[in-house]
């Protein structure tokens, strides 16, 4: 006979193996051909894909709730809705620095770096630190996971103060002379979330936009006019100029 001060054990967990299995087929069942034929006009590799829309996946996501084992079994499959649905499951504060360089070191596409970087790994404790070591790997999506990593931080991290912001710029100005496509992309979108901060970054993030116009390499005055075309322009700086906005601190 159990005593009264004995608790009724509570329901055990299905094996992780069959929460695996049973995400992979809610996944396989809301796939569509349309949207695996549509990946690579994205320039995301569907080998290992399925052909899930990203909305599902962030839905599926929310059913499951936060679960850092099964986020790394999903990882281990290799499917690239499985990969995706890590970013939503994961658990920040438990990601290991080993395991998000070994995460990093897979990644493949922009599509799982940004995702994994803007809804997973800016939360880890690590985050800053591998901003600024991943801007300098020569590896493509390790480089532009450096870059993802710092637009995500500047949207997420609202407690930051200006200066560690503005210690990424010369990593960004650095970065842009990288020609390749989804670096040379990350690049910009990480100079132009700086800029749109705040009055005093968007100046600092100005100056270097202006600096990167006028070089001669078409990389750097690629990220340069872009990224000065929206931040000198009258929508962020009426935005900037609105009262409350402050200064960075």
């Amino acid at each position: 006979m159990k005593s009264a001060s004995q608790k009724p054990r509570k329901k055990a967990r299905p094996a992780l193996d069959d929460e695996v299995e049973s995400a992979l087929k809610w996944l396989k069942r809301h796939a569509t051909k349309h949207t695996l034929d549509g990946m690579a006009r994205y320039g995301l590799p569907s080998d290992n894909a399925l052909g899930v829309p990203v909305g599902k996946i962030r839905d599926l996501g929310k059913r499951l709730g936060r679960n850092h084992a099964l986020a790394a079994a999903l990882w281990d499959t290799g499917v690239y809705e499985a990969r995706m649905l890590t970013a939503f499951v994961g658990e920040p504060e438990r990601v290991t620095l080993v395991q998000m360089n070994r995460w990093c070191r897979d990644f493949d596409s922009w599509g799982i770096c940004d995702t994994l970087c803007f809804h997973l790994f800016d939360r880890t404790p690590f985050a800053w630190a591998k901003a600024r070591q991943w801007a300098t790997s020569p590896r493509e999506f390790v480089k532009r996971a450096g870059f993802a990593l710092m637009a995500s931080l500047v949207v997420h991290d609202k407690a930051a103060p200006g200066s560690r912001f503005l210690s990424f710029l010369p990593l960004i100005e650095q970065g842009a002379r990288d020609e390749r496509n989804f670096v040379k992309k990350a690049v910009n979108w990480a100079l132009r979330c700086i800029g749109k901060r705040d009055l005093a970054l968007n100046a600092a993030a100005v100056a270097v936009s202006k600096r990167l116009a006028q070089s001669e390499e078409p990389s750097c005055r690629w990220v340069g006019k872009d990224a000065l075309r929206e931040l000198a322009g009258p929508k962020v700086q009426a935005r900037l100029l609105r009262p409350g906005r402050g200064r960075s601190r």
